[in-house]
């Protein structure tokens, strides 16, 4: 049973897609990030067994002692698994290789597909003051990605604008629909997002087209440029938004949280 006195919680978003190359991790770190600059404060849970997420914020796999693998299947303390970044607002629970074997030890436990939302619904959240959790999950519809799909409120799909990207979409929006039918009845597709889009590009232009035709609103306005600055600023352990805050990257990005957080404003009205 909730518990009535308890603050409400963050709103929980898996950022997945089970092709990889897409732009999910780097869609989370700067989602993320853009969210921290509003003045939201913000919880990444990095659920990819390769920790780009971490690595892209400067968490060194040394300074990895406790992880999500600890979180999911050894009751870690959470104050112990969180680690602070260089952005103001923005956490992170940081991933290690550990995580590859998770999916057949959570086989055993007959919570397997609720385990992170209990982790996340602990009463030691509280003390964060989280406005929302970002799940980057791995390329694949595992066991981990269902995990994270039990324990949000919606999925953010990154799309990249490119040959083949709308099929893959299909499984994945199935997933969702059989995840909503057994264990997350309120589970909702948050958007997708173009990713990796060359207005010079005709290709770009006719899936950005096609994605619009076909899925309607849930497509964000917002697209995501193919963008030097992007990619350059993971291997600086950085955010674009603090690498290169002109760059035309690091305002699309501040573009996506805008509209994101305007529509969840126009639903929660």
């Amino acid at each position: 049973m909730s518990d009535p006195t308890r603050p409400p919680g963050p709103r929980i978003i898996s950022i997945t897609n089970q092709k990889g190359g897409v732009g999910k991790t780097t869609t989370t770190i700067n989602l993320g990030a853009a969210l921290a600059d509003e003045g939201f404060n913000v919880l990444i849970v990095d659920l990819d067994p390769q920790g780009n997420a971490s690595t892209g914020l400067g968490i060194e796999v040394d300074d990895r002692d406790f992880t999500t693998y600890d979180l999911l299947l050894e009751s870690a303390d959470l104050q112990d698994v969180i680690k602070t970044t260089n952005v103001e607002g923005l956490l992170i629970a940081p991933a290690t290789i550990d995580l590859a074997s998770a999916d057949i030890e959570m086989m055993a436990s007959e919570k397997r597909s609720f385990l992170l939302f209990d982790a996340l619904r602990q009463p030691k959240m509280d003390v964060y003051e989280l406005d929302f959790i970002l799940i980057d999950c791995p390329p694949s519809l595992s066991l981990l990605t269902v995990n994270a799909m039990v324990a949000s409120h919606s999925v953010l799909i990154p799309l990249q604008s490119e040959f083949f990207a709308l099929e893959g979409l299909s499984q994945l929006m199935l997933s969702v629909r059989e995840v909503r039918q057994s264990a997350n009845s309120d589970l909702r597709i948050e958007g997708i997002v173009l990713t990796m889009f060359d207005g010079r590009n005709n290709l770009s232009l006719q899936v950005d087209a096609d994605a619009r035709e076909t899925l309607g609103e849930l497509v964000f306005k917002t697209v995501i440029p193919r963008n030097v600055r992007v990619s350059e600023a993971p291997s600086f352990a950085m955010p674009v938004i603090s690498y290169d805050p002109g760059s035309k990257g690091s305002q699309a990005y501040r573009a996506l949280a805008q509209e994101m957080v305007e529509r969840l404003k126009q639903t929660a009205s």
